[in-house]
């Protein structure tokens, strides 16, 4: 999709990080921006700073956990705009660092809920709109290079962006085989300077708390939002499905292929003191 002044794009987790890194770009080439995100403080304050800006913005508060939240947003989003081009399926929360047999449903439930059915929710309700219309639109559901390798005390989160990697495979090839004019990237980034673990309950063991604490250094001194925004507009504009904005860190993928592929048991190799 090359055109993007005076389209409509919807991004959810809009509020801050990737999300809002993203509505700002997508402002600045001209789209009119769908900014959803459960934080209703923060989403109105982006939603004032990018309209002071000059951007043309529309805020709805959304909990991409629930249907009838997703359902309500695309409304909203058709009823101001007139139309769907462009979806970030970006809303994510990190969960907190314990070994499976301490994480509890109510966390479970949780990660699942936001980085999962948020991604179901947003396709199964916008696909429909964006293939009604019979013209270019893009969609982008971000993952993470969690979906494509496998670390210990994050298994919920990993679970998740495994999952969202599949589905935008599956995607792309249905997307394909119906001959639609619809293309779909899936955002793989690594660490990245955003607030994911701002929400994240204190941990509970001293060894967690070495895992949180390494964790934060690694985001902290980690990717500037807004050069993850300009690799997804790229991405848009040439229709490239794999979106690496750190690919330094594709060797982690690499690794495990090759145990997967040798049917080696695979190594856990720390990665921060």
């Amino acid at each position: 999709m090359r055109t993007f002044t005076d389209r409509v794009a919807v991004v959810t987790g809009a509020a801050s990080g990737i999300g809002r890194a993203l509505a700002a770009r997508f402002a600045g080439e001209g789209m009119k921006v769908v900014l959803a995100d459960l934080e209703g403080e923060a989403l109105a304050t982006a939603a004032r700073e990018l309209a002071a800006s000059g951007g043309r913005v529309l805020p709805v508060p959304t909990d991409v956990a629930r249907a009838a939240d997703v359902e309500t947003l695309a409304r909203r989003a058709v009823e101001a705009f007139g139309a769907v081009h462009v979806l970030c399926n970006n809303a994510g929360v990190a969960g907190h660092p314990a070994p499976i047999w301490e994480q509890s449903a109510t966390d479970w439930e949780q990660v699942v809920g936001v980085n999962l059915w948020g991604v179901i929710h947003g396709l199964r309700i916008f696909l429909p709109i964006m293939r009604a219309q019979d013209g270019e639109g893009h969609i982008v559901n971000t993952a993470s290079m969690a979906g494509l390798v496998s670390l210990p005390n994050l298994a919920p989160y990993h679970a998740t962006k495994h999952a969202v990697v599949t589905i935008s495979e599956s995607l792309h090839y249905e997307l394909g085989l119906a001959g639609s004019k619809l293309r779909v990237s899936v955002l793989c980034p690594g660490f990245v300077r955003t607030g994911i673990m701002d929400a994240t309950p204190p941990a509970t063991t001293a060894e967690m708390r070495r895992w949180e604490d390494g964790y934060r250094r690694l985001i902290a001194a980690g990717t500037p939002p807004d050069e993850v925004a300009v690799r997804v507009v790229d991405a848009i504009r040439h229709e490239r499905f794999w979106v690496f904005p750190n690919p330094e860190t594709k060797v982690g993928f690499e690794v495990r292929v090759q145990s997967i592929l040798e049917e080696r048991n695979p190594i856990f190799q720390p990665f921060f003191d």
